[in-house]
């Protein structure tokens, strides 16, 4: 008697799903979209579940085989990719459309709700807070700190120039982690910084697989049936290693200031305006004023810890192997240089940086070729009609930015490195959404312009120094999907050789 009641119990909820599936306004509006076959409850989510090469190499097919603008649902999920730059605009352009859901909720119990990962009056709290540390005057301060760990960079490629294949990642992670410890944390590295940067960087590798495992199974979106998963686990032994990371960042700092009795820093060229050297100074100085918590401190810490040096080291990684590869280019490079340092070896100065503009060419035709973010989403609260089709509330928008900058209609030859793509008059003739590796609207990447300088500063001083010979090519790389752009290949090599 209770086996007939219990299965006839599942037959009328399995009946009930599957009128909810056929009848739902929502699910219907969704499936006028185009999009891979889907099933009853499941959607079209079992097509994602893949091993994160394989799912790479899958998501690059669908702009092919469904156009501009393709959906994914399952259960209550349902997310609707764009790929035209007219659409991604509505989106990005919009603070209507500024909240954001999965994945970055898979992200809080790493970041918190930090400025990547807050929405509403907290984003935009954090947001103006923030800009402050991003000033030009302060940009311009942390140029000293850039020169410093030029010089580092520039010794320890010294040591090993007569290495064949020297591995650019663990090189530029290294540097890039201490830059952002020393201008943003205004923290020195005493340990080991390869050491450190590699348990870090593979702590951060960690927890973007379990996000986008997590990601890819529907079943892993509820809380729940997460934290009785095995990648559950795996989370929490990354996590600990990045909380401890970023807790002594800000213990050092907090421990500086007080023995130094140091409450702020004057910024002489701010008009006498008080001016913060480090971003950690200003949130550990808000906070005595009640605008920020020592949890909302940490927050922005690991945020700002992550984006500033895993990003840009990725960026740098993939600029110096094309730079490699391309020996033309290469040499314009360092014609540039030339007539701006006329043989000189010193760090460069802020003005010496804005007259690399071919440089700037290459670094921007690098990221478009390998936007260190490969995706970003947005969640309606509102229904919208976008692209001759209604999207119902509640749905996610998916933005890739490496399919969008791989468009032939855009960038003929999508796949070559034509820095001249990047001119003034080229630009002015492209969508202003169709170039977006800092995202675009008003949830940019509020440290952009540091990036550039960043990347600026390291290139133009090792090409000055040294020439550049290709190991590792362009086709050598298979990538895997993750929330940054990143490679199977555990190194990429380049031979340095002294100019």
């Amino acid at each position: 008697m209770i086996v007939s009641l219990v299965t006839a119990c599942l037959f009328v909820g399995f009946i009930l799903i599957l009128l909810y599936d056929r009848f739902n306004r929502e699910l219907r509006l969704v499936r006028q979209i185009p999009g891979p076959k889907g099933w009853p409850i499941v959607g079209n989510s079992i097509n994602f579940l893949l091993p994160l090469d394989k799912l790479f190499l899958y998501l690059r097919k669908l702009p092919r085989e469904y156009g501009d603008i393709v959906q994914f649902h399952a259960i209550h999920e349902r997310t609707i990719g764009f790929l035209d730059p007219d659409n991604i605009e509505t989106i990005l352009s919009s603070l209507r459309f500024s909240d954001k859901n999965i994945p970055y909720n898979f992200m809080r119990p790493w970041l918190g709700q930090g400025l990547l990962t807050s929405q509403g009056q907290k984003w935009h709290q954090r947001r103006k807070l923030l800009t402050q540390a991003f000033h030009f005057n302060i940009l311009k301060k942390y140029s000293i700190t850039f020169a410093e760990q030029t010089e580092k960079l520039l010794h320890d490629v010294h040591e090993r120039v007569n290495e064949k294949k020297l591995d650019l990642v663990p090189l530029i992670t290294s540097t890039t982690l201490r830059i952002m410890c020393a201008t943003a944390m205004g923290t020195s590295m005493h340990e080991s910084i390869e050491s450190v940067a590699s348990k870090y960087s593979r702590a951060i590798e960690e927890v973007g697989k379990v996000i986008i495992q997590r990601l890819c199974r529907i079943w892993l979106h509820d809380d729940y049936f997460f934290t009785w998963s095995n990648i559950y686990k795996a989370q929490e032994v990354a996590l600990k290693e990045l909380h401890t990371f970023t807790t002594s960042i800000i213990k050092q700092r907090r421990t500086f200031l007080q023995e130094n009795n140091i409450e702020t820093f004057e910024d002489e060229e701010s008009n006498g305006k008080r001016g913060r050297l480090a971003m950690l100074d200003l949130l550990l100085e808000k906070e005595k004023v009640g605008d920020i918590d020592v949890d909302g401190i940490r927050e922005e810490v690991d945020t700002f810890m992550f984006e500033g040096h895993d990003t840009t080291a990725q960026a740098l990684t993939f600029l110096l192997m094309m730079i490699a590869n391309e020996p033309e280019v290469q040499e314009k490079i360092y014609e540039e240089l030339q007539n701006i340092f006329k043989g000189s070896q010193n760090t460069p100065t802020t003005d010496e940086l804005n007259e690399m503009k071919y440089l700037e060419c290459c670094i921007k035709e690098s990221l478009r070729l390998y936007p260190s973010v490969p995706f970003i989403l947005r969640y309606l609260t509102e229904e919208i009609t976008v692209g001759g089709y209604t999207i119902p509330r509640n749905s996610h928008i998916h933005i890739s930015i490496y399919d969008l900058h791989r468009r032939a209609d855009i960038y003929p030859e999508p796949e070559r490195f034509i820095p001249e793509r990047f001119l003034p008059e080229a630009c002015a003739k492209r969508h202003p959404y169709a170039y977006i590796p800092f995202s675009a609207g008003p949830r940019n990447c509020i440290g952009q312009k540091f990036a550039m300088l960043e990347m600026k500063t390291l290139v133009s001083s090792l090409l000055r120094k040294y020439r550049l010979e290709a190991v590792t090519k362009p086709t050598d790389l298979k990538f895997r999907a993750d929330i940054l752009l990143r490679t199977n290949n555990e190194s990429i090599y380049v031979n340095f050789y002294e100019r």
